[in-house]
């Protein structure tokens, strides 16, 4: 019998007893409370329910459960750009993965395993728990790394199995794509990196509209996905089975998705490997209680599919009350319009298992029920076999626990054949207005893993939730009239796709910037979308007007902009020179020049307006160059890079490790400042220290562009699952 020591709402409630009144004891784990309990990774009805299904070979259940009553490894995947993500790639590999080889720890192998069906070798498996990694001495290294990428947003912490939608999905730079239940934000993330693939030789003109139901939940989507720094995304807040139609500006038709996906709430029983309350909660009728809903959500996502366009279905769910018949109640309505693509030859690497066309259906007290029965969907039961022929259910995929280590899935994809056919079966398909749907929703949707969060319940807000209107600029304002001429920005640049967020409609301390197809979203007149996120920081206003231009670039856009920059704005350095910049905080100019480290950045940046600038570094090798914002003050430069990247520029660049503790750069020098200023009041002497250039330093130690505070808890919690 499998046991561990679990700790589910007693947590919930200490958490809200201890944030009452005096707050010293906060964050304390009470001495003693009975509320915590043994939870047993045993389920008799479980077991009993799955075993009568047959999905599982009589011979093969052993191990199969034995799988679902084991810890799941720790997964994660590499994200970024082609060259970016390769980079990261070869280091993992060449660094660590070399250097863990043969390692075991009480016999369990430390070797990192690359996940066999993600392309390109960006996706690794470690068997060992992240108390393993922590303290093995082996690992310190590798666990640095870990944590030092994930902060950055180059590793990003994923179950294996959540990553075969996104994947399926087959989504192109030129997409319109919809995730219909996208909180908490990995396969949405995913989503975003294909859009950007080929961002290295044209940018996106396609966009991912990420949608979830739950307030709050859609705004912590937003710090999930906003490292990815996307002008093509576009957050909302609906519930997916009443999402509505969205019409641009002077368009006939409504919008259509080439790319949907349909993630929908499930029961999540195939999670008990990570979610150990399934062990305790599992119902036969949670799988039906949420079958009404999957049923509208899917049926809505075709509805809004283009032509030739691709969905995927998928839970985390192992039961066909969930999965098949849903998939089959679409196949039904849809009839000839749609169809379910074969996957087989896509993700060679993934071992999986067919759909099945028959199962036993069950009422809430596990008693067998038959087609007619009062309290069962209709759609619930088995298709017809004369359906079963025409479905093709077996083109669905099953992915379960004991075939590849990992946790339990569910993925179908269709594709839209003809959504203009004037059939019956269209008009039935189409008739499921609004009010229907609404009249049809049941009364309660509670779930152990509801993604979409159908309670509409606001609920406390991140503390930066914006809650500001989406206003666009007159590329005539005064201020952009300001920034694009001394940056130089080029005729190919949409200057007319700036806005800010506040009731003014003035640029006061942000501005930002959406690609032009989200602009044509965010600017539609009877605008029916619930707005919560969209666009990038483009431009922060300083402290003090300096120079021609009191706006600086932000770092989150150099990606999108630098090659609309004018050359007057860009100066190049060698890897000597980046190293000392990284090191070291407000050098001055002078210094540099009389060094010798880069004679063409010095004379360069000798003629150069004080302001900002976009740093680029050529590292030749099929290396990604890297660009990065820096500061030309009257005297001095400086590196606008704060502390985490930096750390991680250091680590990926030169080799150099770091720890959590160092000060940043800039700390460092206004260490250095006080100590001269305080031995000149004793008068004593101390080494001479450059003048600070507040504007000059780094984006998260300023207050221009103040550290998120939800974004970096966030981050926090990813990294602390690899610390």
């Amino acid at each position: 019998m499998q046991t561990t020591r679990f700790f589910s709402m007693a947590k919930k409630n200490f958490k809200k007893r201890n944030n009452r009144g005096n707050s010293k004891g906060f964050g304390k784990r009470p001495e003693k409370d009975d509320r915590w309990s043994e939870v047993v990774r045993e389920n008799p009805t479980w077991e009993s329910y799955y075993k009568s299904l047959g999905l599982i070979p009589e011979s093969e259940w052993d191990e199969f459960k034995t799988a679902c009553q084991t810890n799941l490894p720790m997964t994660f995947r590499i994200t970024g750009s082609r060259k970016h993500a390769e980079e990261i790639r070869n280091i993992f590999l060449d660094r660590h993965v070399k250097h863990l080889e043969g390692k075991t720890f009480e016999g369990v192998d430390l070797t990192p395993k690359n996940i066999e069906f993600y392309p390109d070798q960006l996706g690794w498996q470690i068997d060992v728990s992240k108390n393993v990694i922590k303290k093995q001495k082996e690992y310190a290294k590798t666990q640095r790394f870990l944590v030092v990428e994930t902060e950055v947003g180059n590793i990003s912490r994923q179950e294996a199995v959540s990553m075969i939608p996104p994947l399926l999905l087959d989504v192109k730079p030129h997409h319109y794509v919809l995730d219909m239940c996208a909180a908490p934000g990995s396969k949405t993330a995913q989503l975003i990196e294909s859009l950007h693939a080929e961002d290295e030789k044209a940018l996106p003109t396609g966009f991912v509209l990420a949608n979830d139901s739950d307030y709050k939940r859609s705004h912590m989507l937003v710090h999930q996905v906003k490292r990815l720094n996307s002008p093509n995304f576009l957050v909302v807040n609906h519930d997916a089975t009443l999402f509505p139609r969205i019409k641009l500006n002077g368009s006939r038709s409504d919008l259509k998705f080439d790319r949907i996906l349909c993630d929908v709430p499930c029961s999540g029983d195939a999670t008990m490997r990570k979610n150990l309350n399934v062990w305790k909660d599992f119902r036969v009728g949670n799988a039906l209680g949420l079958h009404s809903v999957q049923e509208m959500i899917l049926n809505r996502g075709l509805q809004l599919l283009k032509k030739g366009g691709r969905l995927v279905y998928s839970t985390c769910s192992l039961s066909p009350i969930e999965n098949e018949a849903i998939v089959a109640s679409a196949l039904r309505k849809w009839g000839d319009q749609i169809k379910l693509v074969n996957v087989d030859d896509e993700l060679p690497g993934l071992k999986r298992r067919k759909g099945v066309s028959d199962w036993k259906v069950y009422g809430k007290d596990m008693e067998l029920k038959e087609p007619g029965a009062e309290d069962i969907p209709a759609t619930a039961f088995p298709p017809t076999r004369e359906e079963a022929e025409k479905f093709h259910l077996d083109n669905c995929v099953r992915v379960y626990p004991h075939l590849q280590n990992t946790g339990g899935f569910f993925i179908t994809v269709f594709e839209k054949i003809d959504p203009q056919a004037g059939t019956e079966t269209k008009r039935k398909a189409e008739e499921s207005d609004s009010e229907e749907a609404e009249s049809k929703k049941p009364k309660s949707e509670s779930t152990s893993d509801v993604s979409t969060g159908t309670t509409g319940n606001r609920g406390r807000m991140p503390r930066d939730a914006n809650e500001e209107p989406f206003i666009f600029l007159d590329p005539e304002n005064p201020e952009l009239q300001k920034c694009y001429p001394f940056y130089g920005f080029n005729d190919k640049f949409p200057k007319d796709c700036a806005l800010v967020r506040n009731a003014t409609g003035e640029p006061l301390r942000t501005i930002y910037y959406t690609a032009p197809i989200i602009k044509e979203i965010l600017s539609i007149e009877k605008q029916k979308l619930k707005l919560v996120h969209g666009g990038i920081k483009l431009f922060v206003a300083q402290r003090n007007d300096v120079g021609a231009c009191g706006w600086r670039l932000q770092t989150e856009s150099l990606h999108t902009i630098e090659h609309f920059v004018s050359d007057k704005r860009h100066v190049k350095c060698n890897l000597k020179l980046l190293e000392h910049l990284m090191k070291e905080g407000y050098p001055k100019i002078e210094d540099i020049r009389t060094s010798g480290v880069d004679p063409e950045f010095s004379e360069r940046i000798g003629s150069i307006d004080e302001g900002c600038l976009i740093l680029t570094v050529e590292r030749g090798d099929g290396l990604e160059n890297l660009s990065l914002p820096l500061w030309r003050g009257k005297t001095n430069v400086n590196l606008m890079v704060n502390k985490k990247d930096n750390h991680e520029l250091l680590y990926r660049v030169f080799d150099v490790e770091t720890k959590a503790t160092d000060a940043g750069k800039e700390l460092i020098h206004q260490k250095k400042v006080e100590a001269q200023k305080q031995a000149q009041r004793e008068g004593s002497e101390a080494p001479s220290v450059v003048e600070t250039t507040e504007q000059g330093t780094s984006e998260q130690e300023t207050p221009e562009v103040e550290a998120q505070p939800e974004a970096e808890a966030e981050a926090e919690e990813e990294a602390e699952n690899l610390e």
